[in-house]
């Protein structure tokens, strides 16, 4: 699967972490910023991965800033993404079993490296199980 990430300063050592795990793991990851904990705008950051996740370039996107709040909000500015701050297994889980997000958010100072490796684990392995979940879904798009 093709991932790209990205991260504000806030989350720039969660992300390094993150797209090590993700390279680990055998996807293919796009490294989209920022480098450094140099401040940084995280709607700049949430744009590069979004335009490549609403291009369909990538499979999915991950994004991080210090609480996930601001990426998430700025993720669903675009028409075909589906972003969830997620916080813990359940969480992830749900997000892709059945909303079908193709944007993990994630907050560096609100998760450990432990919780965060359990969350990418799982958003990545779990599949859509589409169904009643997939009407609910194209009822987003008349939002």
């Amino acid at each position: 699967m093709k991932i790209a990430i990205g991260a504000d300063h806030g989350g720039f050592h969660l992300k390094e972490i993150v797209r090590a795990l993700v390279d680990e793991l055998g996807h293919e990851v796009q490294d989209l910023g920022c480098y450094s904990t140099v401040s940084v705008d995280y709607p700049d950051l949430a744009r590069l991965v979004c335009e490549k996740v609403d291009a369909g370039s990538v499979d999915r996107g991950i994004l991080i800033c210090g609480t996930g709040l601001g990426m998430s909000m700025a993720a669903n500015r675009y028409a075909h993404v589906r972003a969830a701050l997620c916080h813990d297994h359940y969480t992830a889980h749900m997000s892709r079993e059945h909303n079908n997000a193709n944007v993990l958010c994630m907050g560096e100072r609100v998760i450990g490296q432990g919780v965060a490796d359990d969350i990418v684990q799982t958003w990545l392995a779990v599949e859509f199980s589409g169904g009643r979940h997939l009407g609910r879904i194209e009822l987003y798009s008349k939002c």
